[in-house]
């Protein structure tokens, strides 16, 4: 494969620390004319400036072999000269130039070496392994195929045991042929290249391995044109994207542009503005800007510290090193947009699928309350222990009203949501091609809609029922209604004839009496034909008190205090018999006193008489009336006695 990239080449036409992009194709880095090249580039503007740097010495020196000498100009003439890319020999130039070229290829591939290995560490982490000399760790080919199998995902060929020369060449060739497969374009390099630990084809090797699994994948494509960007001009677009606004920031390479520090903050602040206080940093200071982005990036993001400030706080910093380290950015953030995107995702999902068993949770909460409402109720609803009283029973009709009016239309709209609830969870896990949701037995809408059939039989029953012990408590209540009528009919006549049967004005003689006795068996008469009337109460009391009267105590006082008057009548009624016996009795005794002492009267004035008879027969006679008298006088005594 090939991948576009940009370098920096000095033109003499342009000013002295000036640059242009020029835009080619690059070989995946294999190259070694290439790599010297660049080198060669960068070592020319470094020529020009010791030219300028030593032009009072370089332009009094001897007359060398060119067709322009040092000595027949000045030294500002030869310095525009050079720029122009005139031929002038300088004494001890052409040293100068090679040593350079040297250094600044030697200089940047160590760069290259230390952030192409911390790359490699950073993902050899993963599986446990490091290396510590990336020229010495790759030449068995075992790290690189562990490495290409981390970054793949896939599996490579078991790596041949041994260290021999020809087990090494065998593992590097079998990951260079798994680079192949995955069309990466390797020119003039071979296995025995890594093998060797030749440095330039190593770091070659490793930007390819890095511009493949890093750099390849990256594309954005302009809304404007519709354009899709080549990944290292997408890479560089998003750098420019992500920095736009932020002052003293203009990303035009992965060169210059980053030598200050600003743009790596900048990138950290326009995701994480948190981690990065980005108004203090001031683009005079780059050694603190860069080791600030790079501190927080390892300490708070996890990303190796890949390069240091040292080797970006120079002229010309590496551009595959900044490249690299910069992707580790773009995919860390990447992968942070993507988590967040897939976040929100799966939070929806998993937001919907938290609701949907809230919904699940809520139904079964809400069809246990109500179904334990219902038996409840039920149970309730069946008591048939009701209010012994009339007032009770009718407060009783109120509850039971309330209950119709209050309690039981929200649980009736209750129902309703039930089902409205649980049609909605199914269509949502429906619409989400789940299973719907079935309530387990006894808990579905079936058995709801039975109980509640249950509910309104067991509420019409409580009806019928409330409504027969009412009829039952306006019974009792006129049945008790009426017992108080008798007995107050009752306690008024004792009362009277208590009062009637205490008087004894049975008169001063026989006669009188005798009417007095005959008119006392008139009321005894009348009295004890009253008993059937007073039974009438306590039969009324014995009802009341079958049927559980709630006022029994106060209704049986009154029974008590009646038959009490009757009982008390019915003495009273003996005494006065008696009495009356014993006036009769009296008068009887008087009467015969009377009669006792008028025979008495009537004997002594015939006692009492001087007829004693002229002669015998007359006194015969005498005494035999005599005799007679004395019989009356015997029988009078007895009388007296």
């Amino acid at each position: 494969m090939t991948t576009d990239i940009s370098v920096s080449r000095w033109d003499p036409s342009i000013g002295h620390g000036q640059e242009i992009i020029d835009e080619f194709e690059y070989d995946g880095g294999n190259s070694s004319s290439r790599l010297f090249e660049r080198s060669r580039i960068k070592a020319l503007a470094v020529v020009v400036e010791f030219c300028r740097s030593n032009s009072s010495r370089l332009w009094t020196g001897t007359l060398v072999q060119s067709p322009l000498v040092a000595g027949d100009m000045t030294s500002t003439e030869g310095y525009e000269l050079i720029k122009k890319g005139v031929d002038i020999e300088v004494p001890g130039l052409d040293v100068y130039y090679d040593k350079v070229v040297i250094e600044l290829r030697d200089e940047r591939e160590s760069v290259q070496k230390k952030t192409f290995q911390k790359w490699v560490n950073s993902h050899l982490v993963r599986v446990g392994c490091r290396i510590s000399d990336l020229y010495v760790d790759m030449r068995d080919g075992k790290q690189l195929i562990k490495l290409l199998e981390v970054l793949s995902g896939e599996r490579l060929p078991r790596p041949t045991k041994g260290k021999m020369r020809i087990h090494c060449l065998e593992n590097v060739d079998k990951a260079l042929q798994f680079l192949r497969e995955q069309r990466v374009h390797l020119e003039n390099m071979g296995s025995h290249d890594i093998v060797d630990g030749n440095p330039r084809l190593s770091l070659g090797l490793i930007w390819t391995i890095i511009l493949r699994f890093q750099i390849q994948d990256i594309t954005i494509e302009e809304t404007d044109n519709k354009e899709t960007k080549s990944a290292k001009d997408a890479l560089l677009l998003w750098c420019q994207m992500k920095t736009a606004g932020y002052n003293n920031v203009n990303v035009r390479n992965f060169t210059t542009s980053w030598r200050d520090g600003l743009a790596f903050n900048a990138i950290i602040h326009k995701h994480r503005p948190d981690l990065i206080q980005f108004d203090k940093l001031h683009r005079s200071n780059p050694m603190h800007n860069l080791n600030n982005a790079f501190n927080v990036a390892e300490e708070k993001l996890g990303l190796t510290k890949l390069l240091d400030a040292e080797d970006i706080a120079v002229d010309h910093p590496d551009e595959k090193s900044i490249i690299t380290y910069v992707v580790t950015y773009y995919h860390y953030f990447s992968k942070m947009k993507q988590e967040t995107v897939q976040g929100k995702r799966i939070g929806k999902v998993v937001g919907i699928a938290m609701e949907n068993d809230k919904m699940m949770q809520e139904y079964e909460s809400l069809t246990s309350d109500l179904l334990q409402w219902i038996e409840r109720t039920i149970e309730a609803l069946g008591d048939r222990t009701f209010a012994n009283s009339l007032e009770g029973v009718r407060q009783q009709l109120i509850q039971f009203a309330n209950y119709r009016t209050v309690e039981k239309p929200p649980k009736f709209v209750e129902k309703g949501n039930l089902e409205v609830l649980l049609f909605t969870l199914q269509s949502r896990m429906r619409a989400a091609n789940q299973k719907p949701y079935t309530p387990r037995e006894g808990k579905m809408i079936h058995d709801i809609n039975r109980a509640w059939e249950r509910l309104e039989k067991s509420e019409h029953e409580r009806e019928l029922a409330l409504r027969e012990e009412l009829i039952r408590q306006e019974k009792l209540e006129q049945l008790a209604a009426r017992f108080n009528r008798k007995a107050q009919m009752r306690e008024t006549w004792l009362s009277e004839n208590q009062r009637l049967v205490s008087q004894d004005n049975f008169g001063f003689d026989l006669a009188a009496v005798e009417a007095a006795a005959k008119k006392h068996e008139a009321i005894e008469t009348d009295i004890f034909a009253y008993e059937e009337r007073v039974q009438a109460v306590v039969a009324v009391c014995s009802e009341l008190q079958a049927e559980r009267y709630h006022d029994m105590e106060r209704v049986c006082a009154r029974r008590d205090n009646v038959l009490r008057l009757w009982a008390y009548l019915l003495e009273l009624l003996r005494a006065r018999r008696a009495r009356l016996e014993l006036s009769l009795q009296l008068q009887q005794n008087f009467q015969e006193m009377l009669y006792i002492l008028d025979s008495m009267e009537e004997i002594k004035m015939r006692l009492l008489t001087d007829d004693y008879g002229k002669h015998l027969m007359g006194v015969e006679d005498l005494l035999q009336k005599h005799a007679l008298v004395e019989a009356d006088i015997n029988v009078l005594g007895e009388r007296v006695k």
